[in-house]
């Protein structure tokens, strides 16, 4: 029953949760950024060189079977080999650009952040006997 126990401690300290929200949130701005890649800079990319549609650029590595397609898809689902690196393109792109959203963030939540403020030193405990003592003191001289 410890193990159990040690697990829940474990399972809703916040580092985990807020871990779990993390990866949440990642994989939903990843799709973000997913779009914002294949159906917003890809097309203008593509266009300013030529109209070319980067996730259908590959070289075929080997021998096509008659009657397939030349299609990426089509000779994939066929087993030829193929070099795809049209897509490598468009994935390489998408990372750059979340990587350089994460650093905008970073950068802008370490800019918002402020400085904590310098813990203040408490006063020394003096004991209730030295406080006494002084007190004794104080009334005799006066």
């Amino acid at each position: 029953m410890g193990t159990m126990k040690e697990f829940k401690e474990f399972a809703v300290k916040g580092n985990v949760i807020d871990l779990a929200v993390g990866v949440i949130i990642g994989g939903a701005f990843g799709k973000i950024v997913d779009s914002v890649v294949a159906d917003l800079i890809m097309p203008v990319v593509g266009m300013v060189f030529g109209k070319l549609d980067f996730s259908s650029l590959y070289i075929v590595l080997g021998n096509v079977p008659a009657g397939t397609g030349t299609a990426l898809a089509d000779l994939k689902k066929a087993g030829v080999p193929v070099f795809a690196y049209g897509n490598f393109i468009t994935v390489a792109v998408n990372f750059a650009i979340l990587a350089f959203i994460i650093f905008l963030m970073v950068k802008q939540i370490n800019r918002l952040k402020k400085e904590a403020p310098a813990p203040v030193e408490a006063a020394p405990v003096v004991p209730e006997d030295v406080l006494l003592l002084r007190q004794i003191r104080d009334s005799l001289q006066k």
